[in-house]
């Protein structure tokens, strides 16, 4: 029998983890031991699983810090619920249509991705960062001024308000400007987000094991070696960067689905939520998938279970994001976690059994 090589073995871990994870949930909501408090936030966590390990690929793997991911989760989910809208009488099988939907939500980031990266990725650190960021904030505001219409004769654009959309009697407004898309068909669930997860484990995980994901990396570590030696660096970094975006829509799809009403807010589509998948990125590990995946788990149910606790809920956020970040960054916790690892306990077993 042929023996798996080591990053195979580790990539199905990862798939068992979030599999294991489904299992376990599955049997707490057919025993009815899951609140309803928690079976609402499903959902969510799938959503911000997959914002983690999108954004992994930039900050992790290529090395650079992008904060417009809210801007591309916000295009593909405003793109998604619009198509979404539109054909729910059209097309009535609701899983088709999810799908069209989710497949046009990821282009439509994508594409996005590939046209802020070419004049963006040039810059590099702080000043990469101030431009994405601006990126999200200004696609969130263009939404909140957009104004679509649909009647007999066709679409109807505006940026005034919906009255000089000029629509038939019969006619419907989609988007509604600051008040957003109402009435998006709920079709995302639970199952579809660790579908979701899965692929997106299974897209980053090959990249990064590829000749491509070796060359992104290269340009990480070295980036005169990288180019000294063929590598085309605008290449890879728009290649990482498109990806990722498409990704974030692919997550924004799985948002606009699991709500009747959406609206590009400040605390969904802004600044905050950028950042907030950041601190994901970074209290999980950089470049660590499984991290990324477990820091978004908890950090987005730890407010939730201490509601209970009102006056103190934030101090002990606080206080946890504080131990968080020093057992993933301290020296000395590293090198505590390197000597204690279970990889090295069993390899000292091994050593003395054969000795």
């Amino acid at each position: 029998m042929k023996k798996f090589s080591k990053q195979t073995k580790s990539n199905m871990i990862t798939y068992g983890i979030v599999l294991g994870v489904f299992v376990i949930v599955q049997l707490l909501l057919s025993t009815g031991n899951l609140s309803s408090l928690m079976e609402g936030l499903l959902v969510p966590l799938c959503v911000y699983v997959i914002l983690a390990l999108s954004l992994n690929l930039v900050v992790g793997i290529l090395g650079e810090l992008s904060l417009g991911h809210a801007g591309f989760m916000c295009v593909g989910a405003f793109v998604s619920a619009f198509f979404s809208k539109c054909m729910e009488n059209v097309i009535t099988v609701s899983l088709v249509r999810f799908i069209l939907a989710l497949l046009l939500g990821a282009l439509a980031a994508g594409i996005f991705g590939i046209l802020i990266g070419i004049p963006v990725l040039r810059l590099r650190g702080d000043y990469l960062a101030i431009v994405t960021l601006a990126f999200g904030e200004i696609i969130k505001n263009l939404v909140n001024v957009l104004y679509i219409g649909k009647d007999a004769a066709g679409f109807h654009f505006s940026t005034k308000d919906s009255i000089s959309l000029n629509l038939q009697p019969e006619g419907e407004v989609i988007i509604n400007g600051p008040q957003g898309i109402t009435g998006t068909p709920q079709d995302s669930t639970f199952l579809i987000g660790i579908i979701l997860i899965l692929i997106t484990l299974f897209i980053i995980l090959n990249m990064v094991h590829s000749r491509d994901g070796r060359a992104i990396m290269a340009i990480r570590d070295n980036r005169i070696a990288a180019e000294s030696v063929g590598i085309n660096i605008t290449k890879y970094k728009l290649m990482a960067f498109a990806i990722s975006a498409a990704l974030a829509g692919a997550a924004g799809v799985l948002y606009a689905h699991n709500l009747s009403t959406l609206t590009a807010l400040p605390k969904n589509f802004g600044y905050n939520m950028s950042i907030m998948i950041l601190v994901f990125v970074v209290l999980g590990g950089i470049g660590n998938m499984r991290g990324s995946m477990i820091a978004a788990v908890i950090l987005t149910l730890l407010p939730e279970l201490l509601r209970g606790l009102s006056d103190y809920r934030m101090l002990i956020y606080a206080i946890v994001l504080i131990l968080m970040m020093l057992f993933n960054w301290a020296p000395k916790a590293l090198e505590w976690r390197e000597k204690h690892s279970l990889k090295r306990m069993l390899k000292k077993k091994k050593t003395a059994k054969e000795a």
